[in-house]
């Protein structure tokens, strides 16, 4: 048998066939990109708290500063990498976002300010194409049938990632805390190495589009939802979702720390147990959820649980309520396959870029401004002469947009296209 399958992959003159595109060659990607902002999740705001002096309540303000400014340059460049990978291939916009990333962790590294780490922050946002240029590359190469259960897989690529990316960054963060982004900056190397090396291109030429600054503008993206009602309400569902987890982002780490003691080993455990929770649910749940129950009913459902796992951390009271919380979340993460491939769905083969390159758009914006909202949250509810002592501020801010973007998917129309046909 093995001589034969060989055969069958040389052509005419003894030369060997081309590898196929595969989803495996992606979904690697994905992960060995995850470990690596895995790694420095729990550290970050450890060190913008150094650069404080201690001042919790302050350093969350700078945490928000710095998600949004990368949030920002996603915002602007998102589309233009998708659409970039409508013309020119996935391959090249994949490993060009590994390669700005192992730079932006070298920075991070070095960073002797507050300063630095926005500079290492707006190149990380530049590059950062791997999300909607490899959903793109999944979505050429598997039938729309499929294709709510590969992204799904995409999530449990990331859960792998960051069950070891954080407990990893805990324990090396307690060895030196600027430890976790040189070994982040190593993996991402080797990640664009590994792509460069085995990595196939997805899109053949004859299905490419030519590249227009019109679409590809963030501006022009958003505005290709207008004029479609089911569009905008699920394109407002997804920038909900993703207000809610932005604005707990600049906050989880800090108010843990606040609440019970927790270090960078406590945080990278949690983030670890989230990781593998969601590795869990979206590599196995989520494709019988979808096959039963259909996309709609699979984000509606994911919504509700997302609302019921923030208020879990808002009142928690003891850290081993935190990790109920993870439980409940990663079972709330099924929503994002499902929105994604109601959009994936319904756009054209030559255009599949453009559409993920839409949902980074919807993301990019809304987290320009979630971390400034959780920042301000925590901010003003943890001082001493606080009105209201309430660490857990953004994690209800973030229930009620989770049970808004319930609301809102609960009167989606039936099935028009998501993106505009204008080209």
């Amino acid at each position: 048998m093995r001589p034969r399958r060989r055969a069958r992959r040389r052509v005419a003159g003894g030369v060997r066939a081309p590898r196929k595109p595969a989803v495996g060659f992606a979904l690697a990607l994905l992960a060995i990109d995850a470990l690596g902002i895995g790694l420095i999740i729990p550290i970050v705001p450890q060190l913008v708290l150094q650069f404080m002096g201690g001042d919790a309540s302050h350093a969350a303000f700078w945490v928000g500063i710095l998600a949004t400014s990368f949030s920002a340059m996603q915002f602007v460049f998102a589309p233009v990498l998708g659409g970039l990978s409508d013309r020119f291939g996935r391959r090249p916009v994949m490993l060009l976002s590994v390669l700005g990333l192992g730079l932006d962790y070298l920075i991070l590294a070095a960073s002797p300010s507050l300063a630095w780490l926005f500079v290492a922050r707006l190149l990380a946002g530049v590059t950062t194409g791997n999300i909607s240029a490899t959903t793109a590359y999944i979505a050429d190469v598997t039938p729309p049938e499929r294709r709510g259960q590969q992204f799904g897989l995409v999530g449990a690529m990331f859960g792998l990632g960051f069950i070891l990316g954080p407990a990893m960054g805990g324990m090396l963060g307690a060895i030196w805390l600027r430890l976790p982004f040189l070994v982040a900056a190593a993996l991402s190397l080797c990640n664009a190495l590994y792509g460069f090396l085995v990595l196939p291109e997805s899109l053949p030429p004859e299905r490419r589009r030519a590249f227009s600054w019109r679409r590809a503008n963030p501006l022009g993206a958003l505005a290709s939802l207008a004029g479609n009602r089911r569009a905008l309400r699920l394109g407002l569902a997804w920038s909900c979702t993703w207000f809610g987890l932005g604005a707990l982002q600049s906050a989880f780490v800090l108010s843990t720390a606040l609440r019970f003691g927790w270090q960078t080993t406590e945080n990278g455990a949690a983030l670890a147990a989230a990781g593998l929770s969601q590795a869990l649910v979206q590599g196995l749940l989520i494709r019988r959820l979808i096959g039963g129950l259909g996309e709609i009913r699979v984000a509606l459902l994911g919504c509700l649980l997302a609302a019921l796992a923030q208020g879990v951390f808002a009142f928690a009271f003891a850290g081993w309520m935190m990790y109920v919380g993870v439980v409940v979340s990663a079972l709330g993460a099924i929503n994002t396959p499902a929105i994604r491939a109601l959009f994936s769905a319904q756009s054209g083969a030559d255009r599949q870029g453009e559409a993920q390159g839409v949902l980074a758009a919807l993301q990019s914006f809304t987290a320009i401004f979630a971390p400034l909202v959780g920042a301000a949250l925590f901010s003003a509810c943890t001082p001493g002469d606080a009105v209201i002592f309430f660490p857990g501020a953004p994690f209800l801010f973030a229930a009620l947009t989770y049970l808004a973007a319930a609301l809102i998917i609960r009167a989606i129309a039936p099935a028009t296209p998501l993106v505009s046909d204008d080209r």
